[in-house]
């Protein structure tokens, strides 16, 4: 019985990683300050319907901004 339980929690964690994972998607994004460069992501996010989390912005003499979206 303990085995049949383990296996059934297993396969609930996997689907439940499988269909989060599947959402995930990278955007990129340009501006000329950091402020508009997110404002840009949160747009897209918004678009979709989902949340953001920043992954990595860099400055040079524009702002390029990556984010991955997730529900």
């Amino acid at each position: 019985m303990k085995t049949i339980k383990a296996m059934f929690i297993a396969a609930v964690a996997a689907l439940s990683l499988m269909s989060a994972a599947s959402f995930a998607q990278s955007v990129s994004v340009t501006s000329g300050t950091l402020d508009g460069a997110e404002a840009k992501i949160a747009a897209k996010a918004q678009e979709q319907g989902a949340q953001y989390k920043i992954t990595e912005a860099n400055t040079n003499n524009i702002v390029h901004m990556t984010a991955e979206l997730y529900k």
